[in-house]
């Protein structure tokens, strides 16, 4: 397969819109610049999304979970969401100490339908706002505080490209690599440590969340 320089981009100043149709008329006025009450419908539901975030050195998308509803609506304009154990890399918090700009795209188990919320966010760590946003009897370290400037509704039509919520689209555990394994193959790690790290992360995964 070519690298990426060998295949010739659309060309400055042509308009990727004559390639399209225009989203309809009911499209573009469902477009808004806040919260409306079937917004927060959706988010006292939510468990999941995607948050996108953006640096001098690039770009960066990582998941966040939680209990329905873990994504807090302030007012029509703001939604914030607790930081839990992960990886400890913290991309995205220090993306957003340079670059405001964010993008959460939600997932909604079993429904066809995604709702995105771009905006601009910041880290906090006020304690009344950590308070307020306690799992299992536990304060996060901080907090992501986001202001709304675009909410939207996407159509499912990319899940069901993917057959995401059927249930024999489930992945075969045993035709990947395990965790294990892939640290072995990028980091050199031993059978044994392979073997150790695969039963500490079936456990941590599960059940070391907050």
């Amino acid at each position: 397969m070519p690298a990426l320089e060998a295949f010739p981009a659309v060309p400055e100043g042509v308009d990727l819109g004559a390639l399209y149709a225009p989203p309809a008329e009911r499209i573009q006025k469902a477009v808004l610049d806040r919260l409306v009450d079937v917004h927060e419908e959706y988010l006292r539901v939510a468990t999941f999304f995607c948050l996108a975030t953006a640096s001098d050195d690039g770009l960066d998308a990582s998941p966040r979970g939680g209990p329905p509803g873990f994504v807090r609506v302030l007012d029509p304009q703001t939604v914030a969401f607790a930081d839990w154990p992960g990886n400890n890399r913290i991309a995205s918090m220090r993306n957003l100490q340079q670059d405001e700009r964010v993008g959460m795209l939600f997932l909604f188990p079993g429904l066809d339908v995604f709702l995105r919320i771009n905006g601009i966010a910041r880290v906090s760590a006020w304690p009344e706002l950590l308070a307020r946003l306690q799992e299992n009897g536990k304060a996060p370290k901080t907090a992501t505080v986001v202001r709304v400037n675009e909410v939207l509704f996407h159509c499912g039509k990319a899940g069901h490209r993917a057959r995401l919520w059927e249930a024999d689209s489930l992945i075969d555990r045993a035709s990947v690599s395990t965790p294990g394994q892939m640290l072995a193959r990028l980091t050199g790690l031993s059978h044994e440590e392979t073997v150790q790290l695969d039963t500490h992360y079936a456990h941590a995964v599960k059940h070391d969340l907050y």
